[in-house]
């Protein structure tokens, strides 16, 4: 799309299956780097991923030309198959079904990238199932 400006900053929050707490420290990482590889070959723009062991958060700089859903699925399916190839846990890793996404604008862009940096200090007082309604939304991500 030549010619188009865009200034899409959005955050994704997905949980793994159940909300277990699968993503170990060991291997945490490489699976965030992982998911940020995902994100730039699809010609997205990671800001920041990061997470906990029971879910993560992406913040990307969005394409217009990208459907979010898309990236979201992509994202997910690869990485399952990432963590399932490397028998980093027994048994089948995945994703639970859906995402939460927020936009932002510019300005916003330090203040959400620090909260996502500081995932494990934030939820050492705050579960992330204390950010889950009863029908399942994301009350405050």
């Amino acid at each position: 799309m030549a010619g188009t400006f865009s200034q899409i900053y959005i955050q994704v929050v997905f949980a793994v299956r159940g909300r277990n707490n699968l993503l170990q420290k060991p291997w945490r990482d490489d699976v965030f780097k992982y998911i940020a590889g995902i994100i730039k070959s699809k010609g997205q723009k990671p800001i920041i991923v990061n997470g906990v062991s029971d879910h993560v958060h992406l913040f990307i700089g969005l394409k217009p030309a990208m459907a979010l859903s898309d990236l979201v699925r992509d994202v997910k399916n690869n990485t399952s198959n990432f963590i399932n190839d490397h028998k980093f846990i027994q048994g089948k890793f995945s994703w639970q079904e859906g995402f939460g996404s927020v936009s932002y604008s510019h300005s916003q862009i330090d203040q959400v990238y620090q909260y996502i940096l500081n995932q494990e200090e934030h939820h050492s007082k705050k579960t992330f199932k204390n950010h889950i309604s009863p029908s399942g939304l994301f009350l405050r991500i």
